[in-house]
């Protein structure tokens, strides 16, 4: 785990929703999060699951995954590979510029803009659904650490903790949860 100083801000690059449930979300110039509910206008808006898996299992589980952020630097580096990947094509609704969001502990708070405020629940655990977009894209966001361990790179997901606007271009500020931090693990 990085100390604290190893954390900066960032900035927002893209913002994406969709109101089905399809894989892509849509860019658009601006977005509204919702305290406990997540993104105006996107599929996944609620206090409960509304991942269709999710759902199926246990639709009274909380929402864990209200938002979707991706770094820009993953399509980066995917683009180094072959893929061609934009904002919103991985269903993420915020993409963001500047920011190890991988290896930000668990319960980090994200102030976005002047007051959306986001909660960091754990990392997106990518789905065969990627395949759809390109062969191969789910492979691509997986990977092993040194000691073997599998590492996804396909975002991470949040809770709304208080409503905002937020515009392509504004600034995301990181505050760390107090010590001991916990890794993100998949929710």
């Amino acid at each position: 785990m990085k100390s604290p100083d190893n954390y900066k801000n960032g900035k927002v690059v893209a913002l994406s929703k969709s109101s089905t449930h399809s894989m892509q979300k849509f860019n658009t110039s601006q977005i509204k999060l919702l305290k406990g509910l997540g993104v105006e206008g996107d599929a996944h808006l609620g206090e409960t699951v509304k991942h269709r898996s999710r759902v199926a299992k246990d639709p009274t589980q909380p929402n864990l995954r209200q938002v979707h952020l991706i770094h820009q630097e993953l399509h980066q580096e995917l683009a180094n590979k072959g893929f061609e990947v934009t904002p919103g094509l991985m269903g993420e609704n915020i993409t963001t510029e500047g920011i190890d969001l991988l290896g930000l502990p668990t319960d980090t708070i994200l102030t976005i803009g002047k007051s959306a405020t986001v909660q960091i629940t754990g990392l997106r655990n990518p789905c065969h659904q990627l395949d759809g977009i390109q062969k191969g894209l789910m492979k691509a966001v997986l990977d092993r650490d040194a000691e073997g361990k599998l590492v996804r790179k396909a975002g991470i997901m949040g809770i709304v903790l208080a409503d905002g606007q937020i515009e392509v271009g504004d600034v995301i500020r990181v505050q760390l949860p107090v010590e001991p931090h916990k890794p993100l693990q998949r929710v």
